[in-house]
């Protein structure tokens, strides 16, 4: 039996230091509902290893060395995260969402499975791709589905990407809404 609440985007960025999780961190999560800008969930993590990429680190402007000394732990930042994601549920039905949601999505799942345990995005850590969504809901080709095309094509102008991820989570969930209002409704048959 499905929930009347409504589904509930989440729209979830990530900041890491290396392009794989476990050798690497991820340093930020940011996490903002579509269509709801006073939901938004924002924190740091300290770093769970010492390997990192330099120039993966730089594009999040993050001191790494602040975030060993100040940052939560990835239990204490992955536990707040799954509570507020969780919270949610009073009000709809939380769907992950990301752009790439193979990127960032991989870092989240392996996060909550590896320090909370489980996800509350479920037991996959599947979801929404904006890209994704896009090409099938216009029929655009992969190489058109980036996202400041898709902002461009919306007429969405003055939302800079920042590499901040509660920044670039909110710029998400605004793009998305945009892109939910364009859609056309299903017609019955």
């Amino acid at each position: 039996m499905t929930s009347t609440l409504p589904e509930l985007y989440i729209a979830v960025d990530v900041e890491a230091d290396g392009p794989i999780p476990g050798p690497y961190s991820m340093i930020s999560l940011g996490m903002a509902v579509a269509g709801r800008p006073d939901l938004t969930f924002y924190t740091e993590l300290r770093p769970i290893s010492d390997e990192f990429v330099p120039a993966a680190l730089a594009v999040s402007g993050l001191d790494r060395d602040r975030l060993l000394r100040e940052a939560p732990t990835a239990q204490e930042a992955m536990s707040a995260a799954a509570a507020w994601v969780d919270g949610l549920r009073r009000v709809g039905r939380p769907v992950f969402l990301a752009a790439p949601a193979v990127w960032d999505g991989m870092f989240v799942h392996w996060y909550f499975l590896r320090f909370v345990g489980h996800s509350p995005f479920g037991a996959t850590g599947s979801g929404v791709d904006l890209r994704s969504y896009w090409m099938g809901l216009t029929g655009s080709e992969w190489a058109r589905t980036r996202q400041g095309t898709i902002k461009q094509e919306l007429g969405l102008h003055d939302m800079p990407h920042t590499h901040h991820a509660g920044e670039d989570a909110a710029e998400l969930a605004q793009v998305f809404d945009a892109v939910l209002r364009r859609r056309r409704p299903v017609e019955e048959a």
